[in-house]
């Protein structure tokens, strides 16, 4: 399996593409220049496009990605607010744009030719919306809503239109300020960082998609009295681990998943690049690859499949306060 790994650099507005090897060794495929301060990055469905966004002119900016995992620009399209996320649907046929300053979530159409077109749908107040995550039915968007401390829950028609699902949020703690998500492999369970009080909700589905919070779990350590400021959060591809970040420790937390995925268990922390506001986990499950804000750098790290544990194996310059990792599979 090849893989690409894209580092979007909002400061030096460039987006960095770098073949990793079997081994985890980075090495640097190409350099763009990206028009205007480049975020949140995700990839099509297909692995064939990268779609990412920028401001301060607020749009979506679509790559063709090449065989060789090299970018072309094939278009540009409006967005109504500044882009904190964005993602797809599962088939590829919408791109949700959420903005957490703007407090707003936004449908664009992805074309045939795998284009993001301007928007057709925008759901306002929605108070400091931090992402936009569809479910493993494709047919819920869910939406952290850090100021609410809640998660809001839209039902996603087969025109791009969002309604208020019924029930209509999945209620955190007060002050917690759910921001990014990940979803089991089995589909059966969800999990949500908290960048206010760093912590992680497990959320169950029921068959009938409903979501119920089952467990909420500290992930600093226990010494820890500093700001907590969390960011990111992802599992691996079997489902045994998963990893969130922490900006003010600049630190991975490392936790063990139960088989149904109902349970996690806090197992270590692996100190990382200064300011890690975005990370990722490679396709094959072997590396996590995190940025660091104010390092300017990037950490591979191999995942010890028996516990685990990271352990650092390669650094590597950047461009300028880099924050989002996005990774590209080709068979």
């Amino acid at each position: 399996m090849k893989q690409v790994v894209y580092v979007a650099s909002p400061d030096s507005q460039q987006i960095h593409a770098w073949q990793l090897a079997d081994d985890g060794a980075l090495t640097l495929l190409q350099t763009v220049d990206v028009p205007g301060q480049v975020q949140p990055m995700a990839i099509s469905p297909d692995q064939r496009h990268l779609y990412v966004g920028v401001r301060p002119a607020f749009g979506v900016v679509s790559y063709r990605i090449a065989q060789d995992g090299t970018l072309e620009e094939v278009g540009m399209a409006p967005l109504p607010g500044s882009p904190t996320h964005i993602s797809t649907d599962l088939q590829g046929r919408f791109l949700f744009a959420a903005s957490y300053s703007f407090n707003c979530v936004s449908v664009s159409p992805i074309g045939s030719d795998g284009i993001v077109t301007a928007p057709i749908h925008q759901v306002d107040d929605l108070q400091g919306c931090h992402s936009a995550n569809i479910d493993p039915t494709n047919q819920k968007l869910l939406v952290p809503c850090l100021k609410e401390d809640r998660i809001r829950i839209f039902d996603l028609s087969q025109e791009g239109e969002l309604n208020a699902h019924r029930p209509d949020a999945i209620a955190a703690v007060t002050g917690a300020g759910p921001r990014h998500m990940a979803f089991h492999p089995n589909q059966r369970f969800a999990y949500c960082i908290n960048e206010l009080n760093s912590t992680v909700d497990v959320l169950q589905i029921n068959e009938a998609g409903e979501y119920a919070t089952v467990q909420m779990l500290n992930a600093m350590p226990q010494d820890f009295t500093d700001t907590r400021w969390a960011a990111d959060i992802h599992i691996t591809p079997c489902g045994r681990y998963l990893y969130s970040s922490d900006r003010t420790a600049s630190l991975l937390s490392i936790f063990s998943v139960s088989e149904d995925g109902s349970v996690l268990s806090l197992l270590a922390h692996h100190k990382t690049e200064a300011q890690p506001r975005g990370f990722n986990i490679d396709h094959s499950g072997r590396y996590v690859i995190t940025v660091g804000q104010k390092s300017d750098q990037i950490e591979v790290a191999s995942i010890n499949a028996d516990n685990g544990s990271l352990t650092t194996l390669g650094r590597y310059p950047v461009g300028k306060g880099p924050m989002w990792v996005s990774i590209v599979a080709f068979e």
